[in-house]
């Protein structure tokens, strides 16, 4: 069946004030010592339907038909969606809001709400305050106390190395790691993200902070809507300080029994021992773009989230305009309303409702006008997605009624 409101077509509606980023992988960090949110090896009966009846659904939902293919053969990730990222139809599910750890695919939510407060020139003198906080065993970029680094550098090192030591110091200029995480909580809310709790800005393992492979997609298909998110998500290499960092997200930079994947553009991974292997991912083929979120794989094989994110992604590509929808990716509060559609508080259904804490703002309110072109980073390749995608409607700006045109997402780039 058809997702409800004609989700095919709806496309994604930003409000100029939301801020909007996101970042590629980390490597593994150590969970917090005895969390109490363990998550069970069964789905629970009742999750939210925000986007569809069907998403709320324990279990795999597709509208398999002739000419549809059929659903790759052992994903043994707890939950999973493939979404078009331009038109929001999710074009098959497996538990897509069940309340999983996140682990550091949360910190797209970090950047869609903090990359457009400062420009990328800004630089910023590293206290040893700031980097008070930085769990145990984390992914890190190796920041200094007492040196000066620039915002564009602090954002390489949270987007290739996922380091949490840049999310900190982000954290620092933002007002503190305890604003950050209102912020970002106001934010999901704006985004309709309903099943995500924030603890910590960095995603690391947390009692009570969960996400769903839904509010990924989510956090994700906002970022994507900044050329510096994009930039960033697509970098394979760069310099910071006087050492390269690769991108850590296996699809894009490749590993031993990982190619790269064909049309890869991004997103953001995480990986810790609470929440297992996570990785959200957009690619294109053909004029059509994807997103594809896989949370924690059962198999523990190496690279095992990016291999079931591959065969999702091939699949989606064969099963675009053939399948039947089973949802869509709703837009943000603030559009909802503006266009008259119901705002999560009338679709969310039986699952968890308003995260704490979040209340539907616009959660990113900039506090310096966005970056533009990159200093240093000039000399890379563009990532070259068509700009002047804002309709304005009122006083504010969004895409309303259209599909969301990424054209030469596929570009992968190193940058200095």
């Amino acid at each position: 069946m058809a997702a409800p409101g004609a989700a095919g077509r709806r496309a994604l509606l930003v409000a100029s004030a939301t801020a909007l980023s996101l970042g590629v992988t980390a490597p593994a960090a150590l969970a917090a010592p005895d969390p109490t949110t363990s998550p069970t090896a069964t789905p629970p009966a009742a999750m939210s339907t925000l986007g569809g009846a069907r998403l709320g659904m324990p279990g795999t939902q597709v509208n398999l038909a002739p000419g549809v293919p059929v659903l790759p053969k052992e994903l043994t990730a707890r939950s999973w969606i493939v979404s078009d990222a331009e038109s929001g139809e999710v074009l098959a599910a497996h538990n897509a809001h069940w309340r999983l750890p996140p682990a550091s695919t949360l910190k797209m939510l970090f950047a869609d709400t903090v990359l457009p407060r400062f420009p990328k020139d800004t630089r910023y003198k590293v206290a040893p305050a700031d980097l008070k906080g930085v769990g145990a065993g984390s992914s890190v970029v190796g920041i200094k106390p007492g040196t000066t680094y620039s915002v564009h550098d602090l954002w390489l090192g949270v987007f290739l190395r996922s380091g949490n030591d840049a999310v900190h110091v982000l954290s620092a200029m933002n007002g503190g790691v305890r604003q950050t995480v209102r912020d970002m909580q106001d934010h999901a809310g704006e985004l309709q993200a309903l099943d995500t709790d924030v603890v910590s800005p960095d995603g690391y393992d947390a009692p009570g902070q969960l996400s769903s492979a839904y509010d990924l997609s989510l956090f994700a298909r906002s970022g994507l809507q900044k050329k510096d998110f994009r930039d960033y998500c697509s970098t394979v290499s760069a310099t910071f300080g006087s050492a390269g960092i690769r991108n850590t997200n296996r699809l894009l930079s490749g590993d031993s029994d990982v190619p790269v994947y064909p049309g890869i553009a991004g997103v953001k991974n995480g990986n810790t021992t609470h929440a297992g292997a996570t990785f959200t991912s957009v690619a294109e083929r053909s004029g059509k773009v994807l997103l594809v979120t896989v949370m924690n794989p059962e198999k523990h094989e190496h690279n095992e989230v990016y291999k079931e994110t591959a065969k999702l992604l091939d699949w989606g590509f064969q099963a675009v305009g053939k399948v039947d929808p089973v949802g869509e990716l709703v837009p943000p509060r603030s559009a909802a309303s503006a266009t008259g559609r119901p705002d999560a508080g009338a679709t969310a259904g039986p699952g968890p409702q308003q995260p704490a804490g979040g209340t539907g703002g616009t959660g990113a309110k900039p506090v310096a006008s966005a970056a533009t072109a990159s200093g240093a980073g000039g000399a890379g390749i563009a990532l070259g997605v068509a700009g002047g995608l804002l309709v304005l409607l009122g006083g504010g700006a969004y895409l309303v009624n259209r599909r969301w045109p990424l054209p030469e997402l596929m570009r992968r780039r190193t940058r200095p």
